[in-house]
Order: structure tokens, then sequence, then C-alpha cells
């Protein structure tokens, strides 16, 4: 099944260094609109559904992701240093650009996840802390969100890649 799916290489949107996989750094489930980000080492994913035990399930922002690079990025111009579960997003990712993947799909640990927009920073991010709301806003800095396509568990330490969507 996954040597049926190709690399995808042909945008400047997705990473240049495509056969190269990034990794999935970090795992956060949210408990509630608003409430506690858990940290988890591994979690199931439905199709259409998104995380088990999300607090989006269903929704039309089933998996919000973010990048490592970006993150680090923002918190040190900002001279601040902040667990990135201060992001809100439900995973980390490195070695992957996000900016602009809008219709394109991510393969991590094999599961599917189509993506949809980019993450627009709210003012959670203003009140953890001064400046960081306006400083996730440019260029998808804030990362993006997608809808599952298949079920699986995906853990921390995962591949994670472009691919080509399936008919």
């Amino acid at each position: 099944m996954n040597d049926e799916r190709k690399i995808h290489t042909d945008s400047a949107a997705v990473d240049d260094n495509a056969s190269t996989p990034g990794r999935l750094e970090a795992i956060w489930v949210k408990r509630a609109r608003g409430g506690k980000m858990d940290a988890a080492q591994q979690v199931t994913l439905a199709a259409k559904k998104g995380i088990v035990g999300n607090a989006n399930w269903g929704g039309w922002r089933q998996v919000t992701i973010m990048e490592k690079e970006i993150w680090e990025s923002v918190t040190s111009s900002l001279g601040v240093t902040l667990d990135p579960s201060t992001r809100r997003a439900n995973l980390m990712v490195s070695g992957i650009e996000l900016a602009h993947s809008r219709d394109k799909v991510v393969s991590i640990g094999g599961v599917r996840i189509k993506m949809v927009n980019e993450t627009a920073p709210c003012n959670l991010m203003e009140e953890a802390c001064p400046g960081l709301e306006d400083a996730l806003k440019p260029n998808w800095r804030g990362g993006a969100f997608g809808y599952v396509i298949d079920d699986g568990e995906i853990t921390v330490g995962d591949d994670v890649c472009w691919v080509e969507e399936e008919a």
C-alpha cells in the first residue's frame, strides 16, 4: 500500500528535499475547546473524524500541525522559551515545510492527512506571550490543519512526507 504512493515533488510549496522524510516530533491531544493539551507518544486517528479523544473530533480542523523549526525561530525572535504545546497544535513536525500546503497530502507513519488551510493564530497565543500571535501570522507560521484520510496510529518519531492522494 505505502509503496503505491509516489512522493510529491512538483511544487515549491512542499518539501524541496522530498526524498528525505521529516519527523513527527511531538503529539498533543486537546481535552476540550480552550482546554489543556495533553502530550502523547502515540495516538489513533480515524478517517474523516480526527484524533481519537481530541476535542476537534469530526470537525473540519481534525488535525493541526506546526513546524518545529518555525516554533523555535519565532520564540527565539521574541526572546522567550515556551513549551511548544503553547501553540495548541496536535502535531509538531520537523524537516518538512507546511507553508502553502493547501490540498496537499502528508503521510505521517503511513496515515494520510489532507491539508485544508493554514492555522491562524488566535488570542490564546497573545495571552500566553505578548507578540506571539502577530509573530505567527505571516506565511503560515502558525501551521496548517487538515482532515484524516486513513484509519491508523501515529507515534512520535514516525517519518513525515508529502505523498500523492490516491484516487
